[in-house]
């Protein structure tokens, strides 16, 4: 796995056919990880998530598989959608064993330090589903703020 860049506890790395393991485990956990991040109680197959990475990795997308430093344990995955200029859509999702533990925090203070630094960002927009309260507090504690809100959505953004 290629590694891009790290945070005190997190190495960040290229998404993995190594990992599709993993990747399999959280999108399919729907009461955790799905109903925020998709919504649908869709199962997933090894072979659709290898597909997912490949074609991550042909667009050579700004998406990054998170990695606990000191156990090597796979914590989830995180990435900057739809850029535009000098803008884009912060998208995370953290696989149900490694939430309540602050890798959120960290991970998206680290991503949005990389995003406007490394990448030029001025601005970093999120949309979360309402019930997601845990993950609204997470944002907010790294910057966002609440700019709309509508039935499916609350749109949270951060600007330099």
């Amino acid at each position: 796995m290629k590694q891009i860049f790290d945070s005190e506890r997190i190495s960040f790395v290229e998404v993995s056919e190594e990992l599709a393991d993993d990747y399999l485990v959280m999108v399919n956990d729907y009461e955790r990880v799905n109903r925020f991040i998709g919504g649908d109680k869709k199962t997933y197959t090894q072979e659709q998530e290898i597909q997912w990475v490949r074609k991550k990795l042909e667009e050579k997308a700004t998406v990054y598989s998170m990695i606990d430093k000191k156990s090597r344990k796979y914590i989830g995955n995180i990435e900057f959608m739809n850029p535009a200029e000098d803008e884009a859509e912060l998208g995370i999702a953290i696989t149900g064993e490694m939430q309540d533990q602050g890798y959120g925090s960290e991970a998206i203070h680290a991503f949005i330090r990389y995003g406007m630094d490394q990448l030029g960002l001025k601005r970093i927009f999120l949309r979360t589903n309402p019930a997601n309260h845990r993950a609204r507090h997470v944002y907010e504690k790294c910057g966002f703020r609440e700019y709309n809100r509508d039935e499916e959505h609350v749109y949270m953004e951060l600007l330099r």
